[in-house]
Parts: C-alpha cells; sequence; structure tokens
C-alpha cells in the first residue's frame, strides 16, 4: 500500500487477508462475497475499504500473494538450509508433504486464474513466486558446489529452474489425479542429478 500503516493497522490488514484467504479455501473463489469476509473477520466494510480501496479484485490479489508466501513458508526451514543431502531429503519429503495435504485444490491457482493468468497483477505474484524459490534453491546448489559436495561445472541457476519446472508438473498431475507419484518421482529424478553432478 502507498501509505504508511500503524501496527494496529497493518494487523487489521493482515487479518482481513487471512479470513479471505480462509474463507475462499473453504468455499472457493466465486462463492465469496465482501460480505462472508467482513462476517469472517469481525470487520466493517468501511474497514474493508479503507484497506482494500480497490475492492474485491485488490483482496483477491493480496489473498494471492499471501498464498503464495505460504507456499515457502511449507517448505521452510529445510529450503533454507540445503547444505547437506540429508537437508535436501528433508526438503524433498517437506514439498510431498505440502502438496499431498493440499490436494486437487490450489488456492493460488484458482486465484490467479480469478484475476486473469494473462495480467500483470497475477503474472508478478507467480514471476515472484518462481524467482524466489529457485534463488533459494540455486543458493542451496552453489553452497554444495562450495563444499565439494555438487561439480562446478553444474549451472546452478538452470538447475535450479528445472527443479522448479519438475515440481510444478508434478504438482499439475496431483492436482489432475489425486496421486503424488510423479510429483515424488521428479524431486527423487532431480536429487539424483544433483548427487551425480560430483
Amino acid at each position: 500500500m502507498a501509505r504508511t500503516l500503524t501496527a494496529k493497522g497493518v494487523a487489521t490488514r493482515q487479518r482481513i487477508i487471512e479470513g479471505a484467504a480462509a474463507e475462499i479455501r473453504d468455499r472457493g473463489v466465486p462463492a465469496v462475497t465482501l460480505d462472508d469476509v467482513c462476517r469472517r473477520t469481525a470487520t466493517s466494510k468501511g474497514q474493508l475499504f479503507h484497506y482494500f480501496p480497490d475492492g474485491r479484485e485488490q483482496l483477491l490479489l493480496a489473498v494471492a500473494e499471501r498464498e503464495a508466501e505460504r507456499v515457502l513458508e511449507d517448505q521452510q526451514p529445510h529450503l533454507g538450509r540445503l547444505t547437506t543431502w540429508d537437508a535436501w531429503q528433508s526438503w524433498r519429503d517437506a514439498v510431498v508433504r505440502r502438496y499431498q495435504r493440499q490436494g486437487m485444490d490450489c488456492p493460488l491457482g484458482v486465484l490467479i486464474t480469478e484475476l486473469g493468468r494473462s495480467t500483470p497483477a497475477a503474472q508478478a505474484v507467480t514471476g515472484q513466486l518462481i524467482e524466489q524459490w529457485q534463488n533459494e534453491l540455486r543458493v542451496g546448489i552453489t553452497g554444495m558446489q562450495r563444499s565439494g559436495l555438487i561439480a562446478d561445472g553444474l549451472d546452478a541457476g538452470r538447475t535450479a529452474a528445472a527443479i522448479v519446472a519438475a515440481v510444478q508438473g508434478g504438482v499439475t498431475i496431483l492436482m489432475s489425479t489425486g496421486s503424488s507419484a510423479h510429483l515424488e518421482a521428479a524431486l527423487d529424478i532431480s536429487l539424483l542429478h544433483l548427487r551425480l553432478a560430483h
């Protein structure tokens, strides 16, 4: 937001976002109205428009940004500590658990679709998520290279990009079939590739 919020204002805005996210996870984007969000978060319409003057679309964008943050939070602390093979395995297991819990419904995907996948706002949310995720993996790979556990010749940036793409492919299949087998295979082959690059 352009204006500076007080600590109380930040907390209220966050409460509205979290409440809207919970409402959307429970009922889906199309069914959720601003009145529903107000009831769930014990806020007035005036408060809601104070923090989201452009209304529903602005709130949905904020919820999409929060859901994108949650994707990375659910992989922590493992994603930020990819310094050993055990750490990589723990990260792999955390990713599988996260998407198994999510199942066939993806709140972020639904929100991005609602906002319009080709709109600058939706693309920015998705792009930032992918960039942060890829960067965390790249940092892990380069750290392993410094430790002599992965060959220096491996392109850390492209490898990190390939891992993110492999995960997203596996997630897409999971959302279509309900099975995490392809996601697990994608992660296992990615880790094997890293291990062999020595």
